[in-house]
């Protein structure tokens, strides 16, 4: 796939095959979020990989996210806004949104995940006070071929020069 046609098809994998990810693939995702752009490069961002079927399983109590208990790992992205008070959850998102398409160029497919209770998994992972949980997102392989849903047209969202 070409980069374009990477972001272009990419879709929510909510069923994953058992199939572990290999460690360079991993490595692949864990970088492109890494190497993320930030506001003024404070890279204000702590991720949590699961791997641990226990607490992926912990993770899945949600009444939209039991998928993660499926998942070979989840990423928990975390932000600091003691360093960037403004702008930490853009850039975390920025930088799960990087490993999200570096995993889909890598036949990884994923899901974003807002169904949580920060507190509880503050608590579950020993986070940090001072950090917050901006989102979660499962990794693996597919089991499935999401379709494509209807989404507006250019015409229906974009303005040039003013609204």
């Amino acid at each position: 796939m070409t980069p374009l046609e990477t972001v272009l098809s990419r879709r929510s994998v909510r069923k994953y095959k058992p199939d572990p990810i290999p460690n360079d693939v991993l490595n692949n995702i864990l970088e492109a979020g890494r190497l993320a752009p930030s506001a003024a490069n404070k890279q204000p961002w702590h991720f949590i990989v699961i791997r641990d079927s226990g607490l992926r399983q912990k993770l899945a109590q949600g009444r939209w996210n039991k998928f993660v208990a499926e998942s070979a790992f989840t990423v928990v992205g975390c932000g600091d806004p003691t360093v960037s008070p403004n702008w930490h959850t853009v850039d975390v998102a920025i930088a799960l949104q990087n490993m999200v398409i570096a995993a889909w160029a890598q036949g990884v497919g994923s899901c974003w995940i807002g169904d949580f209770v920060e507190e509880e998994v503050e608590k579950l992972l020993g986070i940090p006070e001072k950090l917050s949980v901006i989102a979660m997102i499962s990794f693996g392989y597919p089991a499935e071929k999401p379709t494509e849903h209807d989404k507006k047209t250019l015409n229906e969202i974009l303005h040039y020069d003013k609204f």
